[in-house]
């Protein structure tokens, strides 16, 4: 009963508070971060001067997270919330909405969504296991009710374009312009920055770098959107073999909500949590080893290695996700053991993984890197500009 009163409230106060047409607010997963493509369409605002033309707003769950630029922070799911997102002429999000927030028809929705699909999404799915919940037709009346008021949908390849327009019944206008977060990876993929990054994490600039970033396990949760870092990478083996050369960085899924003690690991392990933004580390990495995660198409951009580590790949295509196109297509090996990424790594050069992967490598860019020109920011900046 107090939920449908605060929500009957809500709608209400929709009627006594207009939108204004210079205020924009942001969000990065779920407001759990300040990352994704959301930070770099706002950053580009900033090195515009436009955070002094606009007013722009940040959802966090956290009032902690440092935001540059002139920006106003506030709690997601709090008052000024609830009044921003009435009051906002744009809503900038890479996820999901919150199920009660209701958009003025004078708000336009900017749905920048977090990736290049691999694992089928939302509509396209025939059966759901996320968190203990299991009704696939719940899920999808869900999504759809929330697909249904974005205006538009950023997309990095015609592939994706038309997965998006049937998997989340999306009828808006699609921009095809690539991912804003990007941006970084064509035009500052430089020494001066990747030792920037570096220093900020007190890596050694001598050491090369190994990127471990997994996708999350539907089945592996503590409570409802809160899951567990799942793999069976057997660290301190890798930590043996490898540490004389090699970093580990180790980036969970922002879903993933684990405190793990690597203390043991000494300096080969390097944690970066959910507030670390991924395009970063990206730069400062030799090898990137992922699984069924869509970093696997933004990490292309940069040319270098990817392993996939797929040890549950039987199991997680039948009980949990099944996937859009064949695996064994990916630009690198599929190995299964942790001795099998170590054989790899300390067996293959950089020009020996090319000799054996550069033709898939380049079809793989090809089709999912298709829009991707280091613009993407700019552009969506000038269609906030039309649209005021």
């Amino acid at each position: 009963m107090i939920k449908r009163i605060v929500i009957a409230g809500y709608n209400l106060s929709s009627h006594f508070i207009p939108v204004k047409n210079n205020v924009i607010m942001f969000e990065s997963s779920n407001g759990r971060n300040y990352t994704g493509n959301p930070r770099y369409i706002y950053e580009e605002m900033v090195n515009q001067g436009l955070d002094k033309k606009y007013k722009c707003v940040w959802s966090v769950q956290n009032l902690e997270i440092e935001i540059p630029g002139n920006c106003l922070k506030i709690k997601r799911s709090g008052a000024n919330f609830l009044y921003y997102s009435l009051r906002s002429k744009f809503w900038i999000f890479d996820s999901r909405h919150q199920y009660y927030l209701k958009k003025s028809n004078d708000t336009k929705y900017i749905q920048t969504w977090h990736g290049t699909p691999l694992k089928k999404l939302a509509l396209d799915m025939d059966k759901v296991n996320m968190s203990g919940h299991k009704d696939i037709e719940e899920y999808k009346q869900k999504f759809k009710e929330s697909t249904s008021v974005w205006d538009y949908l950023i997309s990095q390849n015609s592939y994706s374009s038309e997965i998006f327009k049937r998997a989340f019944a999306f009828n808006g206008e699609m921009l095809e312009i690539g991912y804003p977060r990007n941006d970084i990876l064509i035009n500052e993929n430089n020494e001066t920055k990747i030792n920037e990054i570096k220093n900020k994490l007190g890596i050694d600039k001598y050491k090369k770098i190994i990127l471990y970033a997994p996708t999350w396990r539907d089945n592996e949760f503590y409570q409802s959107g809160v899951y567990k870092f799942a793999t069976e990478m057997d660290f301190k083996t890798m930590q043996n073999a490898l540490s004389d050369d090699y970093v580990l960085i180790v980036k969970f899924h922002y879903l993933v909500k684990d405190r793990i003690d690597w203390a043991e690991y000494d300096d080969f392990v390097v944690e970066c949590n959910e507030m670390w933004d991924i395009q970063e580390l990206y730069l400062i990495s030799d090898i990137l080893i992922t699984d069924y995660s869509s970093v696997m198409f933004d990490y292309s951009l940069l040319n270098r290695p990817i392993l996939f580590f797929t040890y549950d790949m039987k199991f997680y295509k039948d009980n949990l996700r099944d996937f859009y196109f064949d695996i064994n297509t990916v630009p690198g090996p599929l190995l299964e053991t942790t001795e099998e990424l170590i054989d790899f790594i300390k067996n293959n050069t950089e020009e020996e993984y090319f000799e054996k992967y550069g033709d898939k490598y380049l079809a793989f860019q090809e089709k999912y890197n298709e829009f991707d020109d280091g613009n993407a920011s700019d552009n969506i900046i000038k269609l906030i500009k039309s649209l005021k």
